[in-house]
């Protein structure tokens, strides 16, 4: 097959970063550049599109080729310019940045050539480049034209080319070092299936939005006069300031302001000017509504439809992570009036607010995801996986008493309350103390956690005490047995190959081997898809205990760098990754089906059907949630799921 390695430079005066490349490549001053090309390995081409030349016959006719390979790094933003370029979809697309993004090596097209130690490297000259040709004008410098052309700086525009070239020259390596990697068929389909959500996009009630974003600029202002007022500070919003009226008034030092620091002062003083200040602090920290004025930056002008929210293998496991308004840490509606608070906003009637609700900028927090709405004569249905992780925890484990759980009532967190507790399940009621034990021990305890993941998880909150901490995860591990050891198994097995260069088995479902070329460590799951832990070695942790370490992205850093993990941590991985491949064929499948997936987060899927037709769209996605994939027989899934006039938690 043909392949032809793309790379473009474009210009827009929408912030690329802050509405995305829909958006970006919507605009009417919207231009592509430069584009650059190589047909397999001929040399690389660069056609200057600056001043509307033409795209030549030939370029237009392998691009348009739906046997020809298009290749790029971050191919969807080639793929959406060079469609609204065109006016057509340019088809059968390779991306370089979900390949090393499958390898475990950084998205970045820079960090994976260093990485890889490739020949070729991003130019460093391209940053201030972009900024100079591909950006609006700054307003000293603003003319006839809104953006700088290649006459006003020839000498750096030439730069600019060659920047253009190397980039499909390091590309074109990054393809070539990363071919020993064949993705599953179903991976290439899921790739395709994730460029259709995000190009169907999700609409969002404009009226509600941009009414939002008005009523907290007046809570703002209140909220600021009124923590003037208490303190005597300019700005009681700055922390330096805030620091120091503290520190005169208790005459303490305050180290810093996180949530955990202003609990310990509001501990130990019963002044109660310390005590409203500090709790308007606080409050105002709970109820950021920065997602809508991203929604307001995002959403399309014409259809008020956010797109391109999600980010193919966002992580080491495969799931997805949230781009431009985050959705996968949006706060739970707990609000019984639901629908009275979402009407009182959309009116913009403060002063109904003001009456009904002690704290309007929280209810504006948990309207967020009511945000967003089908379009007209539409609903969404909304479908998650029950408790996925702990069914497939035990599904692989071969822990037989949960499985036999999950096939029957399903009631989890009462069975392992009752298996750590020794009673009956039936004794355990929703309000049993020992629930709410098995709970968050089924949350925190199931990838090698102790105490501190019970303190994570709550527990402190929830009254318990280090002693019973201390019980609970010697009742939980002796409850699970089989999850404990395959903890061990797992890590043994990573050692072993490392060691042997020999394949391991484990339990039928897993095989772990290693990459001699660089020592990767390669996990293959149930589904034939592979986690790859990038030059993994055995060592010493900084306790002197056995480690594992590998090379990966710190997630706080961005840094690529040394990283260690475990038994328990490559088995967390390994559950995340099935269950996100559970997600993805049920994904697919209702692609397949014409249910259109607009929103799909962690276990769950939102789809937009006709009104009229969401009660039998409901049974037949549930039915998909259902279905056991063939590579994972005997793993018991359920699934649930409810019809809405705007997405919710049900």
């Amino acid at each position: 097959m043909t392949k032809l390695f793309l790379d473009i430079e474009t210009y827009s005066p929408e912030p690329l970063a802050d509405c995305g490349v829909y958006k970006y490549a919507t605009h009417p001053d919207f231009k592509i550049l430069l584009l650059v090309y190589a047909i397999d390995g001929a040399p690389v081409e660069i056609l200057d599109l600056s001043e509307d030349d033409p795209i030549p016959n030939d370029l237009y006719r392998l691009m348009i080729d739906k046997n020809v390979l298009k290749i790029a790094h971050n191919a969807t933003f080639e793929r959406i310019c060079l469609r609204r370029h065109l006016g057509l979809n340019v088809p059968n697309w390779h991306c370089t940045m979900a390949q090393c993004l499958r390898t475990g090596l950084p998205a970045s097209l820079d960090q994976a050539a260093k990485v890889l130690k490739l020949k070729s490297k991003k130019m460093a000259e391209g940053k201030d480049l972009i900024k100079l040709f591909c950006m609006p004008k700054k307003t000293s410098m603003l003319g006839e034209s809104p953006r700088v052309r290649r006459h006003e700086a020839p000498d750096k525009w030439e730069l600019f080319k060659e920047y253009c070239k190397r980039d499909v020259e390091v590309e074109r390596e990054i393809y070539t070092a990363l071919r020993w990697y064949r993705p599953t068929y179903t991976e290439c389909e899921l790739y395709e299936v994730d460029q259709a959500v995000n190009d169907r996009g999700i609409k969002i009630d404009r009226q509600l939005v941009d009414n939002t974003v008005h009523i907290e600029d007046i809570c703002s202002s209140r909220q600021h006069l009124k923590a003037s007022a208490i303190t005597g500070l300019d700005n009681p919003n700055s922390v330096p300031q805030l620091k120091a009226w503290l520190e005169e008034r208790l005459g303490i030092e305050v180290p810093s302001l996180t949530k955990s620091d202003i609990a310990e002062i509001l501990e130990m003083t019963d002044d109660p000017v310390v005590h409203e200040a500090l709790n308007m602090r606080r409050k105002s920290g709970k109820t950021s509504i920065s997602k809508y004025g991203a929604m307001q930056a995002v959403a399309d002008n014409e259809d008020d439809r956010l797109r391109g929210l999600f980010q193919y293998y966002g992580s080491r496991t495969g799931r997805w992570a949230g781009r431009l308004v985050q959705l996968h840490n949006l706060p739970r509606n707990t609000l019984d009036d639901l629908d009275f608070a979402r009407q009182a906003v959309r009116e913009n009637d403060m002063e109904l607010l003001d009456l009904c609700f002690d704290n309007v900028p929280a209810v504006l927090s948990q309207l967020i995801r009511t945000a967003l709405v089908p379009k007209k004569g539409h609903t969404f249905v909304v479908c998650d996986f029950s408790a996925i992780e702990a069914r497939v925890i035990a599904w692989l484990a071969g822990e037989q008493w949960a499985i036999d759980v999950f096939k029957g009532h399903g009631k989890i967190y009462e069975a392992t309350a009752a298996q750590m507790f020794r009673c009956d399940v039936d004794e355990i009621t929703r309000d049993d103390p020992r629930r709410n034990k098995g709970k968050i021990a089924v949350l925190a305890l199931g990838f090698g956690g102790g105490i501190a993941a019970l303190e994570a998880m709550g527990g402190k909150r929830m009254g318990l005490e280090r002693e019973e901490m201390e019980a609970l995860v010697k009742q939980w591990r002796q409850t699970n047995p089989n999850i404990v050891s395959l903890w061990r198994e797992v890590e043994d097995a990573a050692r072993q190959t490392l060691l042997s260069k020999a394949p391991i088995n484990v339990r039928d479902k897993l095989m772990i081997t290693t990459r001699n070329v660089s020592n990767d460590l390669i996990i293959q799951l149930p589904s034939g898809r592979q986690l790859i832990y990038r030059e993994m070695q055995t060592g010493l942790n900084r306790f002197g205990k056995p480690s594992l370490v590998y090379k990966g992205v710190n997630q706080t850093s961005r840094k690529w760098e040394s990283l260690e993990t475990y038994g328990g941590k490559l088995v967390e991985n390994i559950v995340q990754a099935i269950a996100r491949d559970c997600l993805a064929e049920a994904l697919i499948t209702i692609e397949k089906n014409c249910l259109d997936p607009v929103l799909h987060v962690h276990d769950e899927i939102v789809c937009e059907v006709p009104r009229e037709d969401a009660q039998s769209a409901l049974e037949r996605i549930l039915a998909h949630f259902k279905r056991t994939p063939s590579w994972a027989r005997g793993l018991p899934l359920k699934g649930s799921g409810f019809i809405t006039e705007y997405y919710k938690k049900d």
